[in-house]
């Protein structure tokens, strides 16, 4: 939501760059200030609630992992606030058309991540704890790297009068990210009910295995969001001025995304799948995980595959503002998926179903969201080769 308004509101004071630098400083503020209180508030849920919560995530099967996860959770919850005042920086120096500083603050996250797990979890035997510990002080080192280029670029000094006039309330921001909200709430539902089935199905390998596939596409999604995060940048400035020219310009660099996402997604994906496939060993020692892993190769390269046009046609989606149609899709899916794992679980079906299923999901999203880009000018196209319409000038996106 950050990406798409800041890139919204430099768009519409393009011709004045004080009014822009004031526009801009405003959606920061507020998503800034909205970050803050949401990151407060989840770790305080998470710290009176988190033994209960993850009860229910894991179900019955899977009780011994709920201490040693809680005491994971409640030490990770300390980042929550920082966390995401950082999603909020980084997400506004992508809409300033910046990506080298927030490169350099991943950099710097991973370097702690790794030398923390390095003394933590290997020198010192402190476990999941201290890996805990290590990502928790990798993102606020994260942040921090951030913070200093942001206050620079991203901020602006301005008259309390000047603030007034481009207050960006919470409630008008939130009008937006409440769609965009719903987006992210159905990918973690997906995800968690994708887990939940998992850890119901017999077999002791079949939660490892399951896990094991989700990091790797976990892996492989930045490489095909950073590419919807693109289309949030760049297209907002046609969209915002609605001439016939700018919208056919959008739908050409759309359309380059949308190819370049598929070709990234395919080799991404391809590498992602070959290891389960080739080289479990890199992955685990148990030769029973190994083995249960192999099968889930094939619908994690589906599944990859598939997320390249879902997350580009997404991302120019939210810069054409169609939010009530993304949401839509979103919960009608969301809605939908659940249903058939459940019939899996109830089955005891294999672990390589719940990823299939997936692949179903992506497949239904991937249609709705680019036929609403590009079916009405495909069909239009296919119609005029096959002689049933003339042929006429190119339809463009609306």
């Amino acid at each position: 939501a950050t990406t798409n308004l800041y890139a919204s509101a430099l768009a519409k004071h393009a011709d004045d760059e004080e009014k822009a630098k004031r526009a801009t400083d405003a959606v920061v503020r507020t998503a800034a200030k909205i970050a803050l209180i949401c990151g407060f508030g989840i770790s305080s849920l998470l710290y009176f609630q988190g033994n209960f919560l993850l009860s229910l995530y894991v179900g019955k099967a899977s009780e011994q992992i709920v201490q040693p996860a809680t005491e994971y959770v409640l030490i990770r919850a300390l980042s929550l606030p920082t966390s995401l005042l950082a999603g909020v920086l980084q997400a506004a120096l992508l809409g300033a058309k910046d990506s080298v500083t927030p490169l350099v603050a991943v950099l710097a996250s991973t370097l702690v991540n790794v030398l923390g797990d390095g003394a933590l979890v290997v020198f010192l035997k402190w476990g999941t704890a201290g890996a805990a510990i290590a990502t928790t002080v990798a993102q606020w080192a994260g942040t921090t790297a951030l913070w200093g280029p942001a206050r620079n670029k991203l901020f602006t000094k301005s008259t309390p009068e000047q603030r007034l006039e481009n207050k960006v309330t919470s409630k008008s921001f939130l009008a937006f990210a409440a769609p965009v909200l719903t987006l992210i709430l159905g990918k973690l539902a997906a995800f968690g009910v994708m887990t939940h089935v998992a850890a119901a199905l017999p077999g002791e390998a079949a939660l490892a295995s399951h896990q094991i596939v989700l990091s790797l596409f976990f892996f492989l999604s930045p490489f095909l969001e950073v590419i919807s995060q693109t289309a949030q940048t760049f297209l907002p400035q046609y969209y915002v001025t609605k001439t016939p020219e700018f919208n056919t310009e959008a739908q050409v660099l759309a359309a380059r995304l949308l190819k370049l996402g598929v070709l990234v997604g395919g080799g991404i994906a391809l590498v992602a799948a070959s290891i389960p496939r080739f080289f479990p060993f890199i992955l685990t020692n148990d030769a029973i995980v190994q083995a249960s892993v192999k099968p889930l190769a094939l619908p994690l390269f589906l599944g990859g595959l598939l997320t390249a046009p879902v997350a580009v046609s997404e991302g120019v989606l939210l810069a054409r503002r169609e939010l009530k149609y993304l949401a839509s899709v979103y919960v009608l899916s969301t809605i939908i998926f659940p249903f058939g794992l459940f019939k899996l679980k109830a089955s005891g079906g294999p672990v390589s179903n719940v990823w299939y299923g997936f692949v179903f999901f992506q497949m239904f999203r991937a249609a709705c969201f680019t036929g609403k880009l590009w079916g009405r000018p495909l069909i239009a196209k296919v119609a005029t080769k096959i002689g049933l319409k003339k042929a006429a000038a190119p339809e463009v996106m609306n």
